[in-house]
């Protein structure tokens, strides 16, 4: 329920796990003022676009005509154009104003401004709308002495099973892969591995560029490409280094479509996209150094790519993934490894005395829910 001329401002996060999500209101615009916590540029707008897990707040000033009108939202489909099973369903809440009036028989539906399903142009042109506010008591510092270069590309990919025994395309088991590397999650996690010095969880190889060169973004890979290394590698910066990513999407199995990469424990500044293969001469040219968005997640484009650049100022371990879960556990997903600065401050915090152990979290849980066992919840 809004009053007339009022403005509102709604944070929103898209809390889909697969998806990301298109979102208009019908008859209103919307101003964005921020996404991922950090102020932008007032940006007016008839609709936005937001990838899983990731936050935007948004001005809406109720200045239509006193009635009722759809707030909807439907998915970003991204992946190959002929594929039309996709969920087709729109989401909706209803804006309605105050007041006395006749109310319509249904609200309005957002029909000229939600883009379709498969608004690729849309979905790319409100991401490189978007900018910091860069003013004097809201100044950026993006990175330009770079010391940690890395070239990133996002992959699906196929694991073989012997005989064709598993049940997905070729009989074989699909995967997903960043610089061809499946991620595997070990017994341990890399944090403690990490903090305790264990050997033998992980391995500090993640390569800075792919282990093949090839037409990323054409029909035809090769099959490296499409067969990927599993292991469980991570990446080791220093403390303050300045990185540089570019995420480069890939076409493998005709499979290319749009990639958001979130960085736990740093935001980022989105320096640029583009779409095929990312070319490291004149594309650079193009980043916007003066005022990009500074957030921790990324769309990468259909068969495209983003760049994005931070200081490695938070040390610890650091999960760097998709934010489409089934392609986080397939294998699209990394560890960034911050080592520790030469004082307390600037070093990783001790884990508390107590750290209660995942089974006892369970218990919690299952009390919560009133139940014995997990076997209740089958």
């Amino acid at each position: 329920m809004v009053d007339y001329g009022k403005t509102y401002l709604l944070r929103i996060i898209n809390a889909a796990i697969n998806a990301e999500m298109f979102l208009a209101i019908a008859e209103h615009n919307m101003t964005v003022v921020g996404a991922d916590g950090a102020y932008l540029k007032p940006l007016t707008t008839s609709y936005i676009v937001i990838s899983p897990g990731q936050t935007m707040d948004v001005l809406v000033t109720s200045n239509q005509r006193r009635s009722c009108y759809y707030i909807a939202a439907r998915q970003f489909w991204s992946n190959r154009g002929y594929i039309t099973y996709y969920d087709h369903t729109n989401v909706t809440a209803i804006l309605q104003y105050s007041g006395n009036y006749t109310p319509p028989s249904s609200p309005m539906f957002p029909t000229d401004t939600l883009p379709g399903y498969q608004g690729f142009s849309a979905a790319k042109s409100f991401s490189e709308s978007l900018r910091s506010l860069a003013s004097q008591d809201y100044p950026v510092d993006v990175p330009k002495n770079i010391t940690t270069r890395m070239y990133i590309t996002a992959g699906m990919n196929l694991m073989f099973c012997p005989n064709a025994s598993c049940g997905s395309l070729f009989g074989d088991r699909l995967k997903s892969s960043l610089n061809n590397m499946t991620f595997e999650n070990p017994g341990i996690d890399v944090l403690q591995a990490y903090y305790r010095n264990l050997s033998g969880v992980y391995t500090t190889d993640f390569p800075d560029l792919p282990p093949n060169i090839y037409n990323f973004t054409g029909v035809d890979t090769t099959p490296n490409a499409t067969f990927p290394q599993p292991g469980t590698r991570a990446k080791v910066v220093k403390y303050m280094e300045q990185v540089e990513i570019v995420f480069q999407g890939t076409n493998g199995l005709n499979a290319s479509e749009a990639h958001p990469m979130h960085l736990h424990g740093h935001s980022f500044y989105f320096v640029g996209s583009g779409l095929g293969n990312f070319n490291e001469t004149s594309d650079p040219e193009s980043f916007n150094l003066i005022d990009p968005p500074q957030v921790n997640t990324v769309s990468v484009p259909k068969i495209g790519w983003a760049a994005i650049r931070f200081v490695a100022n938070n040390p610890g371990v650091w999960f760097l993934h998709c934010h489409v879960e089934k392609h986080l556990t397939w294998g699209m997903d990394t560890v960034l490894i911050v080592k520790n600065g030469g004082t307390a401050e600037t070093s990783m915090r001790p884990p508390p005395s107590y750290m209660p152990p995942c089974k006892a979290s369970l218990v919690g849980f299952l009390h919560a829910l009133n139940v014995s066992d997990e076997k209740s919840l089958i």
